[in-house]
């Protein structure tokens, strides 16, 4: 029979080691992979519960099978299938790390499988919930020009919500009807604003803006700002859109996200082509823009009735 490996536990020194490269990866993954602020919180995150399991044994010498049964225990803690995928694409992450910097040979993580994931259809607000929503902001309601130009921007421009945070007054263009969306990876991308994005942007930028910055020094390079002249955190964003949800009576568990999702089907539902979505929604992968395809299927049935011959 072959002799059972007799795994040492790791010294005081190497404890102290390892810390160190616990503690450099969020920089590597900011300055190497050019991750976006908030992707690198979710990584630390996500080794801060792989540190929890492994308990104070040494991470590089783990063995397949002991890297299988930490996936195996992130299932036991009832986690979503996507969330055990962010933290197996994590570990993977953090032991390309190791290997890069010679701590490890190979990366073990590699060879761990992601569950299966349901391909889940977006969910989208049709016509009428839009316009109930656009309408919530209203006087006399604090900052209700700035909130009614939030909801126009994010339906116009199917930006995320933390790149509507990140949004500078040097990145909006009215009298050209775009504006410049800052991407995951640092990537930039340019975006038309229709006309009721840009009036109502105009109506905040002259009607209210002005008063939020008053005596404010140096001045506020933000596009959305608050009632204080800070920048308008992407909580907060959130709490508006939640809020004015309530107010037009659409589904509890809408998000900015939603309009997102929203912007893209009506885009495909109105002719556009899946390339051109993708670039204006800002995804690296085309397969990531396609499952907006599945939303709407009157316009597939009418494509079939047009083209096909036997229709």
């Amino acid at each position: 029979m072959p002799r059972r490996r007799t795994v040492l536990p790791p010294s005081q020194s190497q404890r102290a080691e390892l810390g160190s490269w616990y503690a450099a990866f969020p920089g590597y993954l900011r300055a190497q992979c050019h991750l976006a602020e908030n992707s690198v919180r979710a990584y630390e995150r996500d080794l801060r519960r792989f540190r929890e399991w492994l308990g104070g044994r040494n991470a590089t010498r783990l063995s397949i099978r002991e890297l299988a049964d930490y996936a195996a225990w992130l299932s036991k803690l009832q986690l979503a299938p996507a969330s055990i995928g962010r933290h197996i694409v994590s570990l993977r992450m953090f032991y390309r790390y190791l290997q890069l910097e010679g701590v490890v040979d190979e990366n073990l993580a590699e060879l761990l499988g992601s569950p299966k994931l349901w391909e889940r259809v977006p969910h989208v607000l049709n016509s009428l919930q839009l316009d109930k929503l656009f309408a919530c902001p209203r006087a006399p309601q604090p900052a209700w020009r700035r909130d009614r130009a939030i909801l126009e921007l994010l339906y116009a421009t199917g930006c995320r919500v933390s790149e509507l945070a990140g949004i500078k007054l040097e990145d909006v263009h009215l009298g050209e009807n775009y504006c410049r969306c800052h991407g995951k990876g640092k990537k930039e991308r340019l975006v038309p604003l229709g006309k009721r994005a840009a009036t109502a942007l105009e109506d905040y930028l002259q009607q209210e803006r002005p008063t939020f910055v008053a005596g404010r020094s140096p001045a506020p390079t933000w596009l959305f700002v608050s009632r204080h002249g800070r920048p308008l955190a992407r909580q907060r964003i959130w709490e508006l859109i939640k809020r004015y949800a309530v107010q037009a009576g659409a589904p509890a568990d809408v998000s900015p996200h939603w309009l997102r999702h929203t912007f893209a089907t009506h885009l495909l539902s109105g002719g556009a082509d899946l390339r051109q979505v993708q670039e204006l929604l800002g995804h690296a992968n085309i397969a990531t823009t396609q499952i907006y395809t599945h939303v709407d299927q009157r316009r597939l049935k009418a494509v079939h009735a047009r083209f096909h011959p036997r229709a």
